[in-house]
């Protein structure tokens, strides 16, 4: 596959489209740093998006924090854990039998273990805890990361839906607080028309979206999905994701 060649394409070809938009214009802006295609890329002043949505209330009141492992969250990840709150992070694309990892700063701290280094993904697999879903208490932020979002909630990621899914199980495990925020942080070039983004069924909504110069607060009146649309996840989904299929039957014998 070229580097250029979207992974998850046919899915959704508007959003392909949206995508190949803003990767292209992070590349030529020189506003996306690292590889750009494909991922949830890297941006100048990340950490300054980062401290933008540490600076608000429901962030200074949070005591557990779930954040996406991708590069331009690595501040996001370290600022929670110098700020002592609880961490949970998802395995890359899920493909673990175990979904999540759990970093304490505390303990990380006794055992001498630096918090920048658990931030990175391949620190937060190395020293966090293995955790599977039906283990994981309630959150109050929950970072999702995005390729491209609009001020009605809607965003878009890489193309291969692990945000709305991760969320969905969240759902379906009632360990969404009404409190809770979903949030992301991104570069101002990732900010598009509400038109580009349309809010489906099956997509939360984003609460606040943090970039290096603006903090946008959203109060979008799309309903949170109570759960997985499951009708929505893809043959492949349950086929690269080892424990979904498991996971679907314990839910359902709730």
């Amino acid at each position: 596959m070229s580097e250029r060649e979207l992974r998850w394409a046919g899915r959704n070809g508007q959003k392909d489209e949206l995508r190949r938009r803003v990767w292209s214009i992070l590349e030529e802006t020189g506003y996306g740093q690292g590889p750009i295609w494909n991922l949830i890329s890297n941006f100048v002043d990340a950490d300054k998006a980062a401290e933008r949505l540490a600076q608000t209330e429901y962030w200074k009141a949070a005591k557990i924090i779930k954040c996406n492992p991708d590069i331009p969250q690595i501040p996001v990840r370290h600022r929670a854990l110098l700020d002592g709150k609880l961490l949970y992070t998802p395995v890359p694309e899920l493909v673990q039998d175990f979904p999540f990892v759990l970093l304490d700063p505390k303990k990380l701290q006794d055992q001498g273990i630096d918090l920048l280094e658990a931030a990175h993904i391949e620190g937060a697999l190395k020293y966090g805890q293995k955790v599977q879903f039906t283990e994981m208490m309630p959150m109050d932020v929950f970072v999702v990361g995005s390729v491209a979002v609009a001020t009605n909630g809607g965003r878009t990621g890489k193309g291969g839906g692990f945000a709305d899914l991760e969320l969905g199980v969240f759902g379906e495990l009632n360990i969404i607080p009404e409190h809770a925020k979903v949030v992301t942080t991104v570069h101002d070039v990732q900010l598009v028309d509400e038109s580009e983004v349309p809010l489906q069924a099956h997509d939360f909504p984003l609460d606040g979206i943090f970039t290096p110069t603006q903090s946008i607060e959203i109060k979008s009146l799309h309903p949170r999905p109570k759960g997985v649309c499951w009708d929505a996840v893809q043959a492949d989904q349950f086929k690269d994701i080892p424990f979904l299929e498991t996971l679907r039957g314990e839910l359902e014998r709730q």
